[in-house]
């Protein structure tokens, strides 16, 4: 419950400082990804896994089609209700996806970015944003991915489900988890993030 496979470490506490820098709402969930993923779609067969990186998941190794409809209904539906409730009747929406990564997996070489920049076919949000953190003197383009450390869409995903099909701004922001895993650093990167973030929402609002 500790390692990445149950939470994104350090995710919501950004979150959290990030959307009180920036006056906004925030939707998050309450439950682990081992119960099931929020941010897969509802036919992803990784939504309830039973075997995530080299560990057997012992609640859901026996977990059948009726255990993963109830998980479905008590955490899943709930999170996503939430979301579009927040959304609707608002043409001003650009959801904004934060998650954080690993800084190495294993038997690979260390990942070098501190903050990427996701999104699928549109970028307008992403674009901006991307050129606003990779002229930050302590951040710069080498640290600063455009879907890094991995491609940018799932269908039916968080963003795909709330953003991309009803045509609203968007980006997802993956930090690395060790330059977020404290409090304080999570607050001095939603304080970071936000101006940025800012300037990014100016340059595509109508």
């Amino acid at each position: 419950m500790a390692r990445h496979i149950a939470y994104d470490i350090g995710a919501l506490g950004t979150a959290r400082a990030l959307a009180q820098a920036l006056d906004a709402p925030l939707v998050a969930s309450n439950f682990s990804r081992l119960v099931i993923d929020p941010n897969r779609g509802e036919d992803d067969p990784t939504l309830l896994m039973r075997l995530y990186d080299g560990s057997i998941i012992p609640g859901n190794r026996h977990a059948d089609a009726g255990e993963k409809a109830r998980r479905l209904d008590a955490y899943w539906h709930p999170y996503h209700a939430a979301i579009e409730r927040m959304a609707a009747g608002r043409h001003d929406i650009a959801l904004i996806a934060v998650h954080s990564f690993t800084p190495q997996l294993r038997g690979r070489g260390p990942r070098p970015w501190h903050v990427g920049i996701l999104h699928a076919w549109d970028s307008r949000l992403s674009d901006p944003l991307i050129a606003q953190l990779s002229a930050e003197p302590d951040l710069g383009p080498e640290r600063v991915g455009r879907n890094q450390p991995y491609p940018g869409h799932l269908p039916g995903d968080a963003v795909h489900r709330h953003a991309l099909r009803h045509g609203r701004n968007n980006t997802l922001l993956e930090l690395r988890s060790d330059l977020i895993a404290e409090p304080e650093a999570q607050q001095a990167w939603g304080r970071r993030l936000a101006p940025h973030l800012q300037a990014a929402l100016d340059a595509v609002a109508p």
